[in-house]
């Protein structure tokens, strides 16, 4: 009986969603996932199993299935090591350092392009383009849109995008408005942000903590780019959850179109900064048929740039953001004329819920 046919029969219910069959045989390692989405994987031998989603990490209901499915995937395995995100206020990495194996850490946008990497039976390298909200960076930093070469020794960060500052931290990922104003900051318009988001409450005060740098961290979030371009279009200011508004951005836009010289690459970092300081006054649904062409124009060129720089061309598009069909759509078009592979997730979501593949398949790859 295959492993995950022992897991499937244990009489405790369906644990395993999905099987993804491996390229060589892979010692045991149990990946916890992420904080949002959590699934937990077990690679071991020839196949990794990925577990249904248990929910996110931070209710009571939520921690219990999370150990539970970890208890039912290891009944009978000693893995040589558990993965675990890098964040180490995530319960599933305090969890992971009580385990009992070595202990290893995987990047979070590193495990995005892992797990892309596994479904297709690659063991690299591969170029990633993982852009979502928000991973913790090796830096302490928020990273969220990140280009990175990976192969089975681990990953290299070649890029990101230009860094925006978040006011009010995480609060920005719900008030999509905050990124205008620190889009407007960045660009220096700083004074048009109490009249143009006068409707706002705290609108001044947002101004003084961006003048000041009082907890306005920075992130390289494609998420927070998206946010962004929504509070400077007046898509949503105020969102009932995070990513809404790119959400109601992506429904407004029908025709794509590029700006010209709407971006710039220096050092690897993709600056949109140009489009932003186009976007304030514009009708919405124009603002999105710009915002999303010349986001995949400038992508393309990123990545076709990286491409030609380390010769692969092969590329993993994974995170969050991917489940924007306009961006996604774009790229897997634009790509194939400039010579680059778009690998995406088969069977697998983009977002969090493949965490936990890509963190065991990066430690297993590194020890096969």
């Amino acid at each position: 009986m295959s492993r995950s046919a022992a897991v499937a029969a244990d009489g405790g219910g369906v644990v395993v969603a999905h099987v993804v069959p491996l390229p060589g045989t892979a010692p045991p390692v149990l990946g916890l996932g992420a904080f949002l989405k959590n699934t937990v994987c077990l690679v071991q031998g020839g196949e990794a199993l990925v577990s249904h989603d248990v929910g996110n990490l931070e209710t009571t209901e939520a921690v219990h299935q999370f150990e539970d499915t970890v208890a039912r995937l290891l009944d009978g395995v000693a893995p040589v090591a558990v993965a675990h995100d890098l964040h180490p206020d995530f319960y599933s990495t305090r969890y992971a350092l009580g385990l009992g194996p070595e202990a290893v850490g995987v990047q979070h946008h590193h495990a995005h392009v892992a797990a892309v990497m596994a479904e297709h039976g690659l063991t690299g390298p591969v170029l990633g383009l993982a852009l979502d909200g928000f991973g913790l960076g090796p830096d302490n930093g928020s990273w969220g849109g990140e280009l990175l070469y990976v192969d089975r020794d681990g990953y290299r960060r070649l890029g990101h995008l230009a860094l925006l500052k978040q006011p009010g931290a995480d609060a920005a990922a719900r008030q999509p408005w905050r990124m205008g104003a620190a889009a407007l900051h960045r660009l220096g318009r700083g004074g048009e942000i109490g009249q143009r988001f006068a409707t706002m409450t705290g609108a001044g005060i947002i101004a003084q903590m961006l003048d000041r740098d009082v907890n306005c961290p920075a992130t390289s979030s494609a998420g927070r780019l998206f946010d962004a371009a929504c509070g400077l279009l007046g898509v949503k200011p105020v969102a009932a959850f995070e990513g809404e508004a790119p959400m109601a951005l992506e429904a407004m836009a029908s025709r794509p179109q590029a700006m010209d010289g709407g971006w710039t690459i220096a050092d690897g970092v993709l600056d949109l900064a140009p489009l932003l300081d186009r976007l304030p006054g514009m009708e919405p649904a124009a603002g999105a048929d710009l915002f999303h062409g010349t986001l995949i124009a400038a992508l393309i060129d990123w990545v076709a740039r990286a491409a030609a720089e380390t010769g692969v061309t092969d590329v993993a598009l994974c995170g969050g953001c991917f489940l924007n069909k306009v961006l996604s759509g774009g790229l897997a078009a634009g790509l194939p004329q400039r010579g680059i592979t778009p690998l995406f997730p088969v069977h697998l979501t983009p977002g969090d819920g493949a965490v936990s593949l890509g963190q065991a398949w990066a430690v297993a790859l590194a020890r096969m």
